[in-house]
């Protein structure tokens, strides 16, 4: 057997062949690649995070406050309580009309009552003048049948 020398030092040589070396430098080159593109996507998944995780606390806000009406209304909503609150006066105006008696109708309601007004009186006139008229054929009748009798 041959000695081999137990000392490695700075005149030790190493015998590689330069593939071997060449694939060494690309593994190197190729784990560096993969290890800063792996840091940027934990940095870009961080910063998401960081995005969400404040969105998640303004929507908890938002969601606390706004029915509290601590963060205002919108301007439809501002105009609906306009609207109900003039319909709720209107309201209340009709039911204390109703209830003293001075409830209003319409024009056309107060058209079809003067009408049947006007025809009733018409025709009660005209059931006067009948009755008026049966009684004196009546008696015309009975004054033909009497005196023809006698």
């Amino acid at each position: 057997m041959s000695e081999q020398p137990n000392n490695v030092n700075d005149n030790t040589v190493i015998a590689m062949p330069i593939r071997n070396i060449i694939a060494i430098g690309g593994a190197i080159a190729a784990s560096v690649w993969a290890y800063t593109g792996m840091q940027e996507d934990i940095r870009n998944v961080q910063a998401m995070i960081a995005g969400i995780e404040k969105e998640v606390v303004e929507n908890t806000d938002f969601r606390i406050r706004w029915p509290r009406g601590d963060m205002g209304s919108l301007p439809a909503d501002q105009e609906q309580f306009l609207l109900l609150e003039n319909l709720a006066i209107q309201f209340d105006k009709l039911r204390r009309d109703v209830e003293e008696g001075n409830a209003p109708y319409d024009q056309q309601q107060q058209l079809t009552l003067e009408f049947y007004e006007k025809r009733i009186e018409q025709l009660e006139q005209a059931n006067k003048e009948l009755t008026k008229s049966i009684l004196e054929l009546t008696q015309t009748v009975r004054s033909n049948q009497y005196g023809e009798k006698q």
